[in-house]
């Protein structure tokens, strides 16, 4: 795009803005002629990605700012109106987490919607994503609207739309919003209820702290074990300075866990995230400041929820490590928590128990859970990356008779019951708790159990390689990755010899029973697989690899050490690859 075209659409844009703060960006960016940062901002509008919106907060359509909410938000009240009979009585739930505007964008989104004539369902303080995706369903609301940018760095925010099931939006209900948001016309134009007044006339209605508890029953109600639990675990918490502290708190002190410490200095939501680099347990350093008080508590186990308490991340104390612990990773507890679903799940709920439970993860997540769903008497499935599939499955799959027990990802999210449509960082922590407390009651760890369902199922060993590659030309290049990888796979993916490859940007994706997506997979000879897409949340290319080795005569860790290595080796050629496509 030229410097005119450019100019001529910022100024546009300044003309139509309703802040302050935005305007006087432009204006610095104009003035500075500051042609790379205005084409980043300007050059196209934000994607609808993963169920909304995210993005840096600043000024302009690639940004997060009060126009691109607004515009959101008023397409958003239109897609309802025109395509659920009733949303106008069944209403929108808006809530946030406590980043930087996030209030803002909230109170700007309940005003949109609440001025097409959309009664609105009012948190008072900002809430962790779970409890908003639950108050849909408690709601039966018309939609859900959750202000968040989740476990991105402090400069971002984003906008999580959910539709009428409660669960986050797939098409085509994306595509629509989508299309009415780039048809909204000026935002100064948009009708738009004052809070206070429609707080006063009852459109907007606050949900109250009774609506807000009734989350903790229905996450009560997934637990397997009885109150109190049979061992007390020793336990480390940590909010990241996000929203999950207190209901993370509550929920474990309602299931009759004692010996709960939480990070005092991470407790607070706080949207500048002081304490961390970055806020999301799965980046080094972030977990520190609970290690150190894990060790001092001499804990057996630390609990990380993300700011928004939608993820959750867990580390076990290991003396092996010189840490003292050892973080699980994302699909190591997806086996762990599928497996006490599934076992225990049987024995506490006897008849109540479905006669075809089914559990799902994304298709980059750990092979292993296919394997173990068939060794527990379960179906299994996989979907496209976001919750929004899982759940989008398991409401379809119901028409089977197949029963909803358990779904994840491998970047931290689970869901452990029906109770929330969404990952559940609350409600995976008491999983993870009655899970720990059953074990050591019998005088083992989680590691313990690990050890017993890779000797049911097979030694595997997963990793992943991260290219983050900011801006439109990070974009560009992620592109040109990708297009280069379908024409010719990366030379140590052909070394390996591939057995099986798919691409679900084709017709591969019809044959998978998917819908298509940015997604490359290839199955090695050895049993290792490599999956390459970009993030739909993040300037990243991903790529994922998991690599097998039986179990032999030298016994299991040889073979993890086997799996291991050759993990090392695809990571090591697949780095070299992403670095020789500029």
């Amino acid at each position: 795009m030229d410097e005119a075209t450019l100019l001529e659409k910022a100024l546009a844009w300044r003309a139509a803005d309703v802040d302050p703060e935005t305007i006087a960006e432009v204006d610095e960016l104009v003035a500075n002629k500051a042609w790379d940062e205005l084409r980043e901002r300007f050059a196209a509008p934000m994607e609808f990605g993963t169920a909304g919106l995210r993005g840096l907060i600043g000024a302009g359509p690639g940004r997060m700012n009060q126009v691109t909410v607004m515009q959101a938000s008023a397409a958003v009240a239109r897609q309802l109106l025109e395509d659920v009979p009733d949303a106008a009585t069944r209403g929108v739930v808006v809530t946030r987490d406590a980043r930087r505007n996030s209030d803002l964008f909230a109170r700007v989104t309940a005003e949109i919607i609440a001025g097409h004539g959309i009664k609105v369902w009012w948190t008072p303080v900002p809430e962790p994503t779970p409890v908003g995706a639950y108050l849909g369903r408690m709601k039966n609301a018309a939609g859900v609207v959750i202000v968040t940018a989740s476990h991105n760095p402090p400069e971002y925010n984003g906008y999580k739309v959910y539709g009428p099931s409660a669960s986050q939006i797939v098409p085509p209900q994306d595509g629509r919003i989508r299309a009415l948001r780039d048809g909204v016309e000026d935002v100064q134009r948009l009708p738009r209820t004052e809070f206070t007044a429609g707080v006063r006339d009852g459109i907007i209605s606050v949900v109250s702290s009774i609506e807000l508890a009734s989350y903790l029953e229905a996450i009560d109600a997934q637990c397997l074990l009885r109150v109190p639990p049979p061992a007390q675990v020793t336990a480390v918490t940590t909010a990241l300075h996000g929203v999950g502290h207190v209901w993370l708190a509550d929920a474990l002190a309602r299931r009759g866990h004692r010996h709960v410490y939480s990070v005092l200095e991470q407790a607070a939501p706080d949207g500048r995230f002081p304490t961390v680099r970055f806020p999301n347990p799965e980046e080094k350093g972030a977990l520190d400041l609970a290690l150190a008080l894990a060790r001092d508590k001499d804990a057996d186990i630390v609990l990380a929820n993300d700011p928004d308490a939608d993820r959750l991340c867990v580390a076990v104390k290991d003396t092996s490590k010189p840490a003292g612990f050892r973080v699980l990773t994302g699909n190591e507890l997806g086996l762990l928590l599928a497996d006490w679903m599934l076992v225990q799940g049987k024995q506490a709920r006897g008849a109540a128990y479905p006669d075809k439970p089914l559990v799902v993860c994304s298709l980059v997540s750990t092979m292993m859970l296919e394997p173990l769903a068939h060794a527990r008497g379960a179906a299994y499935a996989e979907v496209l990356t976001g919750f929004k599939w899982i759940w989008n499955l398991a409401l379809a799959r119901e028409a089977v008779g197949e029963t909803f027990v358990f779904g994840f990802e491998e970047a931290l999210g689970y869901c452990v019951g029906p109770a929330v449509r969404d990952k559940d960082g609350i409600g995976a922590g008491q999983a993870v708790m009655e899970l720990a407390a059953f074990e050591k009651k019998h005088g083992r760890t989680l590691l313990d159990r690990l050890d017993h369902i890779a000797n049911d199922i097979g030694a595997s060993f997963t990793d992943q390689v991260t290219a983050v590659l900011p801006g439109l030309d990070g974009i560009a290049r992620i592109q040109r990755v990708m297009k280069a990888w379908r024409a010719s796979p990366p030379a140590v993916v052909q070394q390996g010899g591939i057995a099986r490859a798919r691409d679900l940007a084709g017709p591969d994706a019809e044959l998978a029973g998917m819908p298509r997506g940015d997604v490359l997979t290839w199955w090695l000879g050895d049993g290792s697989r490599i999956i390459a897409r970009p993030s739909g949340t993040e300037p990243k290319l991903k790529v994922y690899l998991e690599t097998k080795a039986p179990i032999g005569a030298a016994g299991l860790e040889a073979a993890r050490a086997v799996a291991r290595a050759r993990a090392g080796a695809l990571a090591e050629g697949i780095r070299a690859a992403i670095d020789q496509v500029q």
